[in-house]
């Protein structure tokens, strides 16, 4: 399988004016040919938008600039618009899973750039990463290369930071694990509540999305393209950025922890899309970062052979009683605690969750010989209790397994 290993560091001034006309040439050669794909009816293979964009365009007077900087990104370039238009087709098609995917839009100076080189575009000398016509730099290696890389990107995010990230070939550990499975329920202030009874708190976001609110009606306020707009527009990317690392790092830690000691990973399929459409839980459930949660352990479960599944969204987890299997139905947000009078037993709703999650997961189900009276449930918020749903049928969790 293959992984991304990303380093810091830190160009020379004469470095940083190179790479800074190695993305613009490598801007601007996306930009035209994707001009030439929407002006044209049928799409144009990669030579013919090679030869156009770089060979030919090299030989006038406006891109005779585009001959200073190494080929190899150009042609990249070009070869990244093509996969674009291949994603946003099968998309079209219903050939890609997940999310649509619109078509390429043309980049712009002020995001984050970035310049793939192939083998033969650079190499590695000791502890330095040799770039063709840039020179050599020095990441910060903060860990080893498992094997030899196939390609390197550079990048510079909006923030004026340099990475270098390497895709590298990587082989499946087989690590015992602690225990057996574990059904995760993935919440805003707490942000995971174990099957196991563990949780794991959130970090606090709010100090640094107050200051981005605030910076951000700052920069409306002022003009475009003055001096002023830039430099809070990089204000705000760097507080952007330091919510992003704080939560990276959050969840890097706490999915590696989660894989290493459980042989299977369980997960609820959330509709997050539809989630941030309440604009009073927007802002908080963009921060927490649950997509990504699910990525790390989704890929770190392939490296180690761990079982990851995820459960169908529809599952009724906060509404099933996790000892019993006795449903007592919808329950409101502010409602933390649950008393199910079938079997007595008073729940944690998150952690209630959780377990239901974890036997959605694994293809257990509850007892069915329960008695077939008529039962109350009732909910403790607090120290008041009162009753909630009348049910004489007998309620079942089924188990699908995790697609």
């Amino acid at each position: 399988m293959k992984a991304r290993y990303q380093f810091r560091f830190y160009p020379t001034d004469q470095q940083q004016k190179l790479l800074a006309q190695l993305f613009g040439c490598v801007r601007v050669v996306w930009n035209d040919a994707l001009a030439i794909c929407k002006k044209s009816e049928k799409l144009p293979s990669n030579k013919d938008l090679q030869k156009l964009v770089i060979t030919q365009a090299k030989k006038t007077d406006e891109r005779l600039w585009l001959s200073d900087v190494s080929n190899i990104p150009l042609q990249q370039s070009v070869a990244d618009l093509g996969v674009a238009y291949k994603n946003f087709f099968d998309s079209l098609k219903g050939k890609r899973k997940g999310k649509k995917v619109g078509s390429p839009k043309f980049k712009k100076k002020t995001n984050q750039q970035s310049a793939r080189f192939r083998i033969g575009g650079f190499s590695i000398k000791g502890d330095e990463v040799y770039l063709a016509k840039i020179g050599n730099v020095k990441p910060i290696w903060s860990r080893e290369l498992p094997s030899a890389p196939s390609s390197v990107t550079v990048i510079k995010d909006c923030a004026n930071r340099y990475f270098l990230s390497f895709v590298v070939e990587v082989e499946p550990v087989s690590i015992d694990a602690k225990n057996q499975s574990v059904g995760i329920d993935l919440g805003i202030k707490t942000f995971a509540v174990m099957s196991n009874g563990e949780k794991a708190e959130s970090p606090d976001y709010s100090k640094l999305d107050r200051k981005i609110r605030k910076l951000q009606k700052k920069l409306a306020r002022q003009l475009k393209d003055s001096k002023r707009r830039n430099i809070t527009r990089i204000r705000i990317a760097k507080l952007h950025n330091k919510i992003a690392d704080t939560r990276k790092d959050f969840l890097h830690k706490l999915s590696t922890k989660i894989v290493n000691e459980n042989q299977v990973i369980v997960l609820e399929d959330l509709n997050i899309s539809g989630m941030v459409k309440n604009r009073k839980l927007a802002r908080s459930i963009s921060l927490q970062g649950w997509r990504e949660f699910r990525t790390f352990c989704e890929a770190k479960s392939e490296k180690l052979n761990r079982d990851f599944r995820v459960i169908n969204r529809w599952e009724p987890t906060s509404q099933v009683c996790s000892e019993c299997g006795y449903k007592w139905g919808k329950l409101d947000l502010s409602i933390r605690s649950v008393l199910c009078l079938n079997c007595n037993t008073e729940h944690d709703r998150d952690e209630n969750a959780s377990k239901n999650i974890e036997k959605v997961g694994i293809g257990h189900c509850h007892d069915s010989k329960r008695t077939r009276r008529q039962c109350k449930t009732t909910i403790a918020s607090g120290d008041a209790a009162r009753t909630v749903a009348t049910v004489s049928d007998v309620s079942r969790i089924t188990a699908p397994l995790g697609r």
